[in-house]
């Protein structure tokens, strides 16, 4: 409000001065017009005489003395001669100091009027404005003549400025009630809108004040009718709150099933540890050494879970990746020929385009390595297909495509398969040796490389896992996009 009374008040102190300085300027304008048309006519009246001064002075009085001067009219003079022969005609004598006192004015009183009224006679030449007693601010014009004969005429027309100052003070009285009534309703839109503005932002700061408490829960209500920026502000403010509050239950539910999985490895390391300590005396060594296996088994376990953490914890720094040219079939082969060797199963590898893929290649591995465990743990052995299939995608990226022929992934959790300890069959537990994060960790070095990873159901009725990524240069300059979408499909109908 306090801004809004500032500005409308120097917007309307700035025209303010704009009006009144050109009201002034334009009636003066026009007097100067006025008063030099007059200044005109008396001087061809002055100069139709024959040059004697006693015609030239009976013409002008006649003149003169037919233009009677008032506060609101024209006051008009001629000076003939000089020094002892001067003569002076005016419509108001007074104010050239040839008058008896006026008005009950005392002699030194006159004398002071006529000292000033001196000026008259004494101003150059010109426009001119004077300030006279009786008459205020008076806009003069004179002129010098010379007639027949060398005789010398000053002439002088002039007109009071009253007129001038009544319009200026009508323009101030307007501008101040004008400016009076826009203050005045200036203060009571800026309240209102002001009003409208900050109650939903102080519902903001209510609600802000309740999350810092550590409430989540309040949400910003009633702005579905707003069409203006605060409308913006409340929906993203409750978006912001929405993610804080998934973002809060999953670090608790992750802190949860992390304390789960590490507890449980370190409860059976403790049992078996205080049962070689009850029975130290009498334990065969066969006894010892499955105590030694199950905790180193343990151990390793743990291992795994904490370096897994640890991955997922590095996942977002900038070092996280070391991105090198790949040559994709020679590095895809290699990586496939180690694959085979962890489980006896049913492996297939499709045709792999030939190119140079930018990645980190040790990070490639293990996104790689974590999705062909995954299809090796939900698949029999050993007839069970685990396949993987490289496609170009368009326009400059590729597909990894690792499927198997197992029970799948139900449509409901295959956005859930990817978040960090989630597991879709309830009847595999612990003892498979899987940490919950392998899946996890495929997304984090997906979304590192700026691609992305996404589960589906595979034409052998198991699961496909795709994991995409982009920067990929084929070695044959000859596909375009449109054959980059073509040819996957036809390469893929050709291996089948």
């Amino acid at each position: 409000m306090a801004w809004v009374t500032a500005v409308v008040l120097i917007c309307t102190a700035v025209s303010f001065l704009a009006v009144y300085r050109g009201t002034g300027t334009q009636l003066r304008h026009q007097v100067d017009s006025e008063i030099a048309g007059d200044l005109g006519d008396l001087a061809r009246t002055v100069s139709t005489g024959n040059g004697k001064p006693r015609d030239v002075a009976a013409a002008t009085r006649r003149y003169v003395l037919g233009q009677p001067f008032s506060a609101s009219s024209t006051l008009q003079f001629a000076i003939l001669g000089k020094g002892a022969k001067t003569v002076t005609v005016a419509n108001r004598p007074e104010l050239l100091g040839n008058a008896n006192p006026d008005n009950g004015e005392s002699p030194p009183e006159q004398v002071t009027e006529n000292r000033l009224s001196h000026r008259l006679i004494t101003v150059h030449d010109g426009y001119s404005t004077l300030s006279l007693p009786d008459v205020g601010n008076l806009r003069l014009y004179k002129r010098t003549l010379t007639l027949h004969g060398g005789l010398r005429v000053t002439v002088g027309v002039g007109e009071p400025l009253a007129g001038v100052a009544h319009a200026q003070r009508g323009v101030a009285r307007a501008f101040i009630l004008a400016g009076i009534l826009a203050l005045v309703g200036a203060l009571a839109a800026s309240f209102l809108i002001g009003t409208r503005f900050t109650l939903p932002l102080r519902r903001m700061a209510a609600v802000a004040a309740r999350v810092d408490a550590g409430d989540l829960h309040p949400r910003i209500h009633d702005v579905g009718r707003r069409r203006d920026e605060v409308r913006v502000l409340a929906e993203s403010f409750n978006h912001m709150l929405d993610r804080l509050a998934d973002a809060f239950a999953g670090q608790r539910a992750f802190v949860a099933d992390a304390s789960h999985e590490l507890r449980t490895p370190l409860t059976v390391i403790r049992g078996q540890l205080e049962l070689l300590a009850s029975r130290q005396a009498d334990l065969p060594a066969a006894e010892v050494q499955r105590v030694e296996r199950l905790v180193t088994a343990e151990i390793a376990r743990i291992t795994r879970l904490v370096d897994d953490l640890l991955l997922l914890a590095k996942a977002e720094q900038t070092e996280f990746l070391r991105p090198e040219p790949i040559e994709l079939r020679g590095y895809v082969r290699e990586l496939w020929d180690g694959i085979t060797l962890l489980a006896p199963r049913r492996f297939e590898l499709g045709e792999v385009p030939e190119g140079t893929l930018t990645a980190d290649p040790d990070r490639l591995a293990q996104a790689l390595r974590n999705l062909v465990s995954n299809a090796i743990e939900h698949t029999s052995s050993p007839v069970g297909l685990v396949r993987l299939d490289v496609l170009l995608q368009a326009p400059d990226g590729v597909r990894f495509l690792v499927s198997d022929d197992g029970p799948g992934i139900p449509a409901a959790e295959r956005e859930r398969v990817f978040d960090r300890f989630h597991r879709t069959d309830a009847a595999r537990d612990r003892a498979s040796g899987g940490t919950g994060l392998g899946l996890a960790i495929v997304r984090a070095i997906a979304e590192a490389h700026g691609g992305r990873v996404a589960a589906g159901a595979a034409p052998e009725g198991g699961a496909r896992i795709e994991l995409e990524l982009p920067s990929f240069v084929p070695s044959n300059p000859c596909f375009s996009a449109s054959d980059r979408g073509l040819y996957p499909l036809a390469a893929r109908h050709a291996r089948h």
